[in-house]
């Protein structure tokens, strides 16, 4: 299996991409992983140029990226395939890539479009919340603790008449503002490689909204050979 998975933030990307490399044994690469490792091997050339550059609040140039993913395919663990989990992220990455990949004679099964709803996204997102005390994932609408005090796995309670003892815990980043704010980023840069992956007829579109088992699914079913490697038809603002 050698996937790429392209889809917003907060689509599920990581989550599938865990689930395929768990399924196929294969690895599930990130670039942020891949940065992060490189940039604490203080004895690393590049990492230590990767690191400057993230310091100085800039990109990582497309040339580095590229240059750290191919090191990453020639690993062992590479041998019988790969999850490629958020990258590339604009056509001339692409382009690199394709470039990288057809001099180590790779040929990609599928680039997985995980669709979303935009506004059921920002749903999602902005009413997330988890315990403090246990990390236990609940939801403003769908998933409510029974006690609205008291955490369901671990018992946790809070004092309702001091709020500022509160055991739920919500990201800075789970409001509606930013999530648009990073969907509008994802549909300005990174969405126009939908239609170059669709031009080589490697993109499949399945429905991110549905059940994480349904994800999970539709994945293995466009990249069933058996199953003709279908295209599902992308749902309304799937972009």
């Amino acid at each position: 299996m050698r996937v790429i998975l392209i889809g917003p933030p907060g689509a599920g990307k990581g989550t599938q991409a865990t689930r395929l490399a768990e399924k196929h044994n294969v690895p599930s690469i990130s670039t942020g992983d891949l940065f992060r490792a490189r940039t604490k091997d203080k004895n690393d050339p590049l990492g230590q140029q990767i690191k400057a550059i993230m310091d100085a609040g800039q990109l990582v140039p497309n040339e580095i990226t590229v240059k750290m993913i191919s090191e990453r395919l020639d690993q062992p663990d590479c041998k019988n395939g790969f999850i490629l989990d958020g990258f590339p992220r604009s056509v001339e990455q692409a382009e690199s890539l394709d470039k990288m990949l057809k001099e180590k004679g790779i040929k990609l099964d599928g680039v997985i479009q995980i669709g979303v709803d935009d506004d059921k996204l920002v749903e999602r997102i902005s009413g997330r919340f988890s315990c403090g005390k246990c990390g236990e994932g609940y939801h403003d609408k769908f998933k409510k603790p029974a006690d609205p005090h008291q955490c369901n796995k671990c018992g946790a309670k809070e004092d309702p008449k001091d709020p500022e003892a509160s055991i739920w815990k919500r990201r800075s980043d789970d409001n509606e503002e930013t999530v648009r704010g990073r969907l509008h980023t994802y549909h300005t840069q990174t969405a126009p490689i939908l239609p170059y992956y669709d031009a080589k007829g490697v993109l499949k579109v399945v429905d991110g909204m549905a059940a994480m088992d349904d994800v999970t699914r539709q994945i293995e079913d466009v990249l069933d050979p058996k199953q003709g490697a279908k295209t599902l038809a992308p749902p309304k603002k799937f972009g």
